[in-house]
Order: structure tokens, then C-alpha cells, then sequence
């Protein structure tokens, strides 16, 4: 991890589509956001009010229709999503879209194989981020007889590994318990320390307030003004 903090801002930003579900048709609008650099900024709003939107926008999954997103001052239309994705992890609500891997030790090692660091290496970390998510007794299982909070944690955890400069979760501590929620904030938080930013969006108050989070409001895909959250 860089020790320079990692500097997102968002200008005028404008996305728009056609939701099945909706009589009308869906705009996401950010005129401004710069959230501090290595604090979690919490996006907190009803369900469809543009949360997740933002969040794959940030992590570049999708692109504006206008406006712009800086990375350190770079903006994301001129970069390509592996490019993104060496910056800025994202974890996706549902866990099961996220991994691919049959072993939950190929899934964590993989990304860090896919940056030239030896096999032997890549899992020997992968085993140590196991053994902090409390994963270690399904290293034998499959993927896909995991309970839905070893799935989450295990997609977490592969996230993780590279170290992103930038964190974007989308609902993290859906099927964790409260015990496990603490152990997934005590660990957000130590990155944090290593100047890691987080993007956070949650339902989940306590969870927020554990990450100490600075709350902001979407409502009707808008991100509403920091003193009207």
C-alpha cells in the first residue's frame, strides 16, 4: 500500500437508465463529493436510492453518462477497469457474484498470482487472511456450499489481499454476526491506518458508527449536501 493518501473527488456526475421496475426512468446525480482521504464515508439512503449506482461508479463497473471521477487528481474514463482495479477493491452485495474460484484458497490467492507474486507466497499470505477472517476450517470445502457470512467473508477477504488504496463495500455485513462484524471493522479500521480510504454503504448503523464513518444521504439518486444528511 502507497503511504500517499488516495484522493477521490467527483464532479457533476450524471448516470441514467431504464429500470425495468420503474414507470420512469432512473438518474443518479452527484454534483460534488470529495471525501476525506483514509476515513470511511458511509452512503446510507432508502433501498433504490441510488447507493449501490454510486458505488460501481466509483469502482468504475459503470461509467457516466457525464461528469467526472478523479483518482489523485486522474480521471477514470481515461483508465481501464483492470487499471481501476489496481486502486480500488469493491465487494459486491452479493457475494456470489464475486467469487469464482472452487477452493476459498485459490479465491484469496489468485488476485495476488495475478500481480506476478509466487504461488507458494500468494497462498501463504492467503492462509494468514484466512486465518483473520476465521475461514481456516472451510480451506477444504467448495466455494459453493458455503453459508452466505463465510461466502461474504471470504469475498471480503479476496478483496482485500492487494491492499486497495481505495474500499468501496456495498452492504459487508450481511450474514456476519455481531462478533464477526467487530473483527471485519477492527480490521477495516487497521488499514485505514495505512491510509486506505472506504466507501461504505450500509443499513447497518451500528456498523457504521463502529467505522466512526462520516455519514452521507442519497435520496431519489441524489447525494444530498453534507449538512442535509
Amino acid at each position: 500500500m502507497t503511504d500517499n493518501n488516495f484522493v477521490l473527488t467527483i464532479s457533476d456526475l450524471r448516470f441514467k437508465y431504464a429500470d425495468r421496475y420503474r414507470r420512469s426512468s432512473f438518474e443518479l446525480v452527484v454534483d460534488e463529493f470529495a471525501p476525506k482521504p483514509s476515513v470511511c464515508t458511509a452512503v446510507m439512503g432508502e433501498n433504490g436510492s441510488g447507493k449501490t449506482t454510486l458505488g460501481k461508479l466509483v469502482a468504475g463497473i459503470l461509467r457516466p453518462a457525464s461528469g467526472c471521477i478523479f483518482y489523485n487528481g486522474v480521471d477514470i474514463s481515461d483508465l481501464k477497469l483492470g487499471e481501476i482495479g489496481r486502486q480500488v477493491g469493491y465487494l459486491f452485495q452479493e457475494p456470489s457474484r464475486q467469487i469464482f474460484a472452487s477452493k476459498p484458497l485459490d479465491e484469496i490467492a489468485f488476485p495476488l498470482e495475478l500481480r506476478g507474486i509466487d504461488k507458494e507466497e500468494a497462498r501463504t499470505r492467503a492462509k494468514k487472511l484466512l486465518d483473520e477472517f476465521e475461514l481456516s476450517h472451510i480451506i477444504n470445502n467448495t466455494t459453493f456450499t458455503l453459508s452466505r457470512g463465510e461466502k461474504q467473508r471470504l469475498a471480503i477477504a479476496a478483496a482485500m489481499i492487494v491492499n486497495p488504496k481505495y474500499f468501496v463495500l456495498d452492504e459487508p455485513t450481511t450474514g456476519l454476526d455481531k462478533q464477526r462484524r467487530k473483527i471485519l471493522a477492527k480490521t477495516l479500521k487497521k488499514m485505514q491506518e495505512n491510509g486506505m480510504g472506504i466507501l461504505l454503504i450500509s443499513h447497518d448503523m451500528e456498523f457504521v458508527e463502529a467505522m466512526e464513518a462520516e455519514i452521507r444521504t442519497m435520496k431519489g439518486g441524489r447525494l444530498l449536501d453534507a449538512n442535509k444528511s
